[in-house]
């Protein structure tokens, strides 16, 4: 969770008295441009909530699509709606004359159309805003905001939403892998980071994309991750300002202790079932809020985990998608799927072998 020196950022402006004018302008306003796909657009939305509930006269304003845009709100759901108040999503449409075909299936470019919307939202919200407009962006979105120089009371701020570690060991690979710090030597025993080729290429486009930035946000705690926030410095300062802030761990957590939610909902029948089993004897399948499965596929699932004779649990998100635009669907699923079937028979042998197995067992220890 932040602290307060990770909130430096807006805590100096709050100072200098009201945010709002009567007028409706304010002296600071935040915007948050997430990356439009899965295991990026939770951090932010977090980040979002934390601000505008700590922050409440400071206007947060959350963009993506507009599908995205309704996946989001769907997940405040329960949180106060009195602390989120000054919390705005704006779902920015594209023409679809910009989409050319053929279209991209993996769909790694498809963001790079909203840079138009998303200036044009800049612009009218530094117009409206008195001494500075905060620009929060994901750091896979660079290319969308590179127009925010042109903005005179602009500040902006890369965001990360995966930890320092991971984006060291994945600078350090796109660096041609160079000597490291001694303590970093185990990276050289990961599995190599295996990307499609429209995804390296989306990937130089973005670092080659100038934003003058004052800082990179992580998701991450120096509690946790202290050593590689500092390592994860030199290849960040390549792209600009090496001013960093661990601003996690992000998680919807301090949003709920005041939800107003009615304290008399049942529980689901699946937490008073896993009450009643004993410590670390349960799996728990989760494939994202973002994945969704045909039948045939948790159909197979299903067999393998019943096959395993494992106690388990699975998540999966139910899915109503109607008339979703081409680019939205494809910004959606940016993923593109690996070939490689997974049959019910390696889901039993693999959940064998991590609830039933010395293997196993170890590596559940080395989790806890």
């Amino acid at each position: 969770m932040a602290t307060p020196a990770d909130t430096t950022i807006i805590a100096r402006d709050q100072s200098h008295g009201r945010n709002i004018n009567e007028d409706g302008t304010a002296a600071i306003t935040i915007i948050m441009v997430p990356y439009p796909s899965q295991g990026h657009l939770n951090p932010l939305l977090h980040l979002a909530g934390l601000i505008s509930s700590g922050y409440r006269n400071i206007p947060v304003h959350y963009v993506t699509t507009p599908a995205h845009t309704r996946k989001v709100k769907s997940r405040v759901q329960g949180w106060d709606p009195d602390s989120i108040s000054n919390l705005h999503f704006h779902g920015l449409r594209v023409s679809s004359h910009e989409v050319s075909p053929p279209l991209n299936p993996t769909a790694f470019f498809g963001s790079f159309h909203l840079r138009g919307p998303v200036f044009e939202l800049m612009k009218q919200l530094s117009s409206v805003t008195r001494r500075r407009l905060v620009v929060i962006y994901d750091v896979l979105m660079a290319y969308v905001v590179q127009d925010l120089d042109s903005i005179p009371n602009t500040e902006a701020y890369a965001f990360s939403a995966f930890s320092a570690l991971f984006n060291y060991s994945f600078m350090w690979e796109l660096q041609g892998k160079p000597e490291q710090f001694p303590e970093l030597q185990l990276l050289q025993l990961l599995p190599e980071i295996k990307l499609p080729p429209r995804f390296s290429e989306f990937m130089r486009l973005q670092l080659g994309t100038k934003v003058n930035r004052s800082g990179t946000l992580f998701n991450s705690s120096r509690a946790i991750e202290g050593p590689f926030l500092d390592y994860v410095r030199e290849p960040i300062n390549t792209f600009g300002s090496d001013r960093i802030w661990a601003v996690g761990p992000l998680n919807p957590l301090h949003e709920e202790k005041g939800s107003k939610k009615d304290k008399s909902d049942p529980r689901h029948y699946c937490l008073d079932w896993l009450d009643k089993q004993a410590p670390n004897s349960v799996i728990l399948v989760s494939f994202g809020s973002a994945t969704t499965l045909s039948d045939e596929e948790i159909k197979v699932t299903a067999i393998g985990l019943e096959e395993s004779q494992q106690r388990a649990t699975v998540l999966v998100t139910k899915v109503l998608k109607v008339g979703m635009p081409v680019l939205e669907e494809l910004l959606a699923s940016d993923h593109q799927a690996k070939e490689i079937h997974v049959t019910s028979k390696d889901i039993k042998n693999a959940v064998r072998s991590l609830m039933d197995s010395e293997e196993g067992e170890k590596i559940r220890l080395r989790a806890e």
